[in-house]
Order: structure tokens, then C-alpha cells, then sequence
């Protein structure tokens, strides 16, 4: 599988395209985050990535083939997103959550089969929450919910899975346990592709990265290669320290964090962000 963004620019108006000119090529396996401070158009490059809105100019391919023109349904089985954000309306218990994410496949009126259930049961299982099938999904943590909405996401067995970041308002712990399964995702093949406020994250997963940042042009590459000090601080308006390290297992560790030391009151443009 490969996905492509040739030349994309999105927005509402061409002559003032809120994200402009993004080109990256990701491959089946590879983790994609997408960084940058708030208002810059991270929502709006997933709502064309979805054909929420149409892109102001480009292509969005995959593997080859112009996504823009095919059916939702169709749209469905590959590309699946996850949203921030998740109220429940009525205590559902998790398996049926899970068995929701089959609903695109399923004919009008028909009812799952039993394919239906053994791939929601084994997404499940993948996410690690097979144990919380019978629960009530109000009675679960935010964390388990998280998890449980992209079992939900992996029923569709999607080849892209697009999350608007999936740890926010998560404690530590659950945020590493997130980002764990996220990895595990990506070695069975699913290409991965979030937000995150969050750098450090980018290096957890040693994930492809795209820097979008207001007034200059946007950064797509290794993370090694765009999480950069100085990009950082061009993007934030925040001075930062990358930090290298050697782990336990002898492999270069990466760390981001403020230069405290260095802080002053934020300029007018910080102010606007």
C-alpha cells in the first residue's frame, strides 16, 4: 500500500489555503504524526484526507488511484479515522461497540453474520480488551475507551487508520499503553497516521513526520530530520532542547523539552496561537 499527497493545499478559499502545498508518500507499516500548534489546519488536512471537503488543488492517492472519486463505501474499507473526542449516547457493551466498526459492510437491513463477530471479537483481542467485552462502555476508563474505539476502527480492517489525537486527556499511563498498541498496529502492515501535540511521541514511534507551521512552507520526513530544535521553535515559538541519549538496550534515545531558562513573555504572533 502506498498513500500519497501531491501538491495538496485545503482550506475554504483557493486564494487563502489554510494548509498549502503538502507532498509525503507513506507505505503500509509506517506511523505518520503530524505536528503543529493550534489553528494551523491539522483538522482541516484530515477533513480532506476524509473528502469531508474537497482538497483546493492536488491529488490524494492510493496506491495510484484518485481516493477523491470513490464512493464513501468504498473510502470506508481502507481509510478509517478516529476522532478526538467520544460521548457515549447509550451504554452499549463493548463488544457491540466493537461490532459497529463492521456496519459499512454489512448490506442495508441485514444483520451481522458470523464473520462479522469473529472479526470484531478478534479486533478485540488485537487491542488487548477482549476481557472488557461484556462491559458496559460508560463503565470503562478513558483510556480503555480510547483503546476500544480504534478496535472499533480495526473491525473495518482499514489499510490507513487516521487519529485526531489519540491520547489526549489521557494520564501517562494510558498514553503509553495507546501508543504501544499504535506500534504493534503498524508492525502487522496498517499504515498510521495522528496528531499530536506532543514531539516526544513522534520519537516513541520513530514515525514519519509533518511538521505544519503558520507562514512557512510545511516539513515532511524522518522524525530525526524534522523534529529539530530550531524547527521547533520556528513552529511554536518556544525555545526547545533535543536531548540524545543511549538506552538500557544500547539504542539512541530522543527526548524534547522546553529551555525554561530561556523563556520570555510570548510575542504578539505566539499570542495569536
Amino acid at each position: 500500500m502506498i498513500f500519497e499527497m501531491r501538491e495538496v493545499s485545503c482550506g475554504y478559499e483557493k486564494e487563502k489555503p489554510i494548509v498549502d502545498h503538502v507532498s509525503l508518500e507513506l507505505h503500509s507499516g509506517e506511523i505518520c504524526c503530524i505536528l503543529g500548534p493550534n489553528g494551523v489546519g491539522k483538522t482541516t488536512l484530515f477533513r480532506t484526507i476524509l473528502n469531508l471537503q474537497p482538497a483546493l488543488s492536488g491529488q490524494i492517492l492510493l496506491d495510484g488511484q484518485d481516493i477523491t472519486k470513490w464512493t464513501p463505501k468504498r473510502r470506508a474499507r481502507s481509510i478509517v479515522y478516529v476522532a478526538q473526542a467520544h460521548i457515549p449516547a447509550f451504554p452499549y457493551k463493548v463488544k457491540d461497540i466493537a461490532l459497529m466498526g463492521r456496519i459499512g459492510q454489512v448490506s442495508r437491513f441485514a444483520e451481522p453474520t458470523k464473520k462479522d463477530l469473529e472479526i470484531a471479537e478478534q479486533a478485540l483481542e488485537d487491542m488487548g480488551i477482549r476481557h472488557l467485552r461484556e462491559q458496559l462502555y460508560t463503565d470503562i476508563s478513558g483510556g480503555e475507551r480510547q483503546i476500544l474505539m480504534i478496535a472499533k476502527a480495526l473491525a473495518q480492517q482499514p489499510e490507513i487508520l487516521i487519529l485526531d489525537e489519540p491520547t489526549a486527556n489521557l494520564d501517562y499511563g494510558n498514553m503509553a499503553r495507546v501508543i504501544a498498541k499504535l506500534r504493534q498496529l503498524a508492525s502487522k502492515g496498517i499504515c498510521v497516521i495522528m496528531t499530536t501535540h506532543l514531539p516526544d511521541q513522534a520519537f516513541m514511534c520513530n514515525s514519519r513526520t509533518l511538521l505544519i507551521m503558520r507562514n512557512h512552507p510545511v516539513i515532511f520526513g524522518d522524525c530525526a530530520e524534522v523534529i529539530t530544535e530550531s524547527n521547533l521553535q520556528k513552529a511554536y515559538h518556544t525555545p526547545v532542547q533535543i536531548i540524545e541519549i543511549i538506552d538500557r538496550n544500547g539504542e539512541p534515545l530522543r527526548v524534547c523539552r522546553p529551555r525554561f531558562d530561556q523563556m520570555t513573555a510570548p510575542d504578539s504572533e505566539g499570542e495569536k496561537e
